[in-house]
């Protein structure tokens, strides 16, 4: 199998401290070239799989022209499955886009509830926020059914969360994830990416596709993966 894994592209994102001399304006035509070239790449690479692990939009900006852009690059690779889980930014509300907007048949919208999804020899499992919040421990609740194949989980989350306010951020154990034994963990909503931690490690923050700040400076990008096997 092949996939990419991306999240935290924050479309709409007010920019406020770069509003001054249209550098905001910039910046979001910046995030939309930065799409165009992850969709560009799936379609040059025949890749089977897009994980959006949250974050892709900001609720409270978004226009409705910028959900007909992604859901325009989107059908430009139908026969990639897209799966998303919604974050604390683009939550599952009653009117969210992820509700209102009719998404292209490849799209996949995982709910706060922890869901399945069997593709041949892969079982994709993925739940996300319902809210701007997320307290509650899923792990609980979580369990691989059918360990001979092929497992990734995708959700966006807090691993490890000390600080109080990170606590309201889908906090999850590492230790616990671990236990858990899937073959591959997407994670968002840690900007800042983290896939070289430790040997093998198949815990993953991609980061975000382009940098969101002056405090974001460095290496943004995707994920891409292929031939994970049992």
């Amino acid at each position: 199998m092949k996939f990419i894994h991306i999240a935290d592209m924050h479309f709409d994102i007010p920019f406020t401290t770069l509003s001054k001399n249209n550098l905001g304006n910039e910046r979001r035509l910046e995030q939309r070239k930065i799409f165009g070239q992850i969709i560009d790449y799936i379609k040059k690479e025949n890749i089977e799989y897009l994980f959006i692990c949250g974050d892709l939009y900001e609720h409270e900006y978004i226009q409705q022209s910028t959900i007909e852009y992604i859901n325009n690059l989107f059908m430009q690779i139908p026969n990639t499955n897209i799966y998303i889980v919604p974050g604390n930014h683009d939550p599952l509300i009653k009117n969210s886009y992820y509700n209102k907007f009719n998404w292209n048949k490849n799209v996949y919208i995982f709910t706060e509830q922890i869901q399945k999804i069997t593709k041949d020899n892969i079982d994709i499992y993925g739940f996300g926020f319902n809210d701007f919040y997320s307290k509650e421990d899923k792990l609980e609740k979580l369990t691989i059914q059918n360990p001979e194949k092929i497992n990734i989980l995708l959700t966006h989350a807090t691993l490890d969360a000390t600080v109080a306010e990170e606590k309201n951020y889908n906090p999850i154990s590492k230790a616990k994830l671990k236990s858990l034994n899937f073959d591959y963990i997407a994670l968002g909503h840690i900007h800042k990416p983290s896939y070289k931690d430790e040997i093998n490690q198949n815990i993953i923050y991609p980061g975000s596709p382009i940098g969101l700040g002056f405090d974001e400076l460095g290496t943004h990008g995707m994920i891409k993966r292929r031939n994970i096997r049992k």
